[in-house]
């Protein structure tokens, strides 16, 4: 690990979060798998830890169909069962079934916009927000575009996916460049 300067949310010292932070967090995301992918592990962290998900990353991989929402959407509750006795996953039922439910109602999305891409950057007018944070203390938990975000797709039939999970998703998938403007990655990732 370098001694470049992150945002002061990933641990010193810590391998998978720097890792992460890296090469992934806020690096805009025009692929509908990994736009699904973010949205399970954001829905399993609600009231977690990122670390506990980010541990447990690859087992949902393996789990959940490689993030695949045409077969997550297929799982019955026979799946659901065996998914709960997994101890590499968060064994919560209701995140379990949120995430089967999250799936079809991703597919409703893409039928109607083509691609989840297209409609989730309809949010930000297909333009990264620049948040120009300056300490991780100016980082929110929630903005106007999650709200709005949160609201649409709980009409859209998703669940476990309020406000704050919404705008770290936001964060996570690029459309808001939360990199405060000290770390390295602020500049990397891209900026309006």
């Amino acid at each position: 690990m370098s001694d470049r300067i992150r945002c002061a949310w990933v641990p010193a010292g810590d391998e998978l979060y720097a890792k992460y932070h890296d090469e992934e967090w806020g690096v805009p995301v025009h692929n509908d798998r990994v736009m699904f992918e973010f949205l399970v592990l954001e829905s399993a962290q609600a009231g977690l830890s990122w670390k506990t998900v980010l541990n447990k990353r690859e087992n949902y991989r393996r789990l959940f169909a490689g993030f695949d929402p045409e077969r997550v959407a297929k799982f019955d509750d026979a799946k659901i069962e065996s998914l709960l006795l997994d101890v590499g996953i968060i064994r919560n039922r209701a995140k379990v079934k949120a995430t089967i439910q999250n799936a079809k109602a991703f597919l409703k999305v893409q039928k109607e916009f083509g691609t989840f891409e297209k409609y989730i950057w309809g949010f930000v007018n297909e333009e990264v927000i620049d948040g120009k944070r300056k300490m991780i203390k100016d980082l929110p938990s929630h903005s106007n575009i999650s709200d709005a975000l949160a609201k649409d797709l709980k009409k859209r039939g998703f669940s476990f996916l309020g406000s704050t999970v919404c705008y770290a998703h936001l964060q996570a998938t690029g459309l808001i460049n939360d990199h405060t403007e000290d770390c390295f990655r602020y500049r990397e990732v891209g900026n309006p």
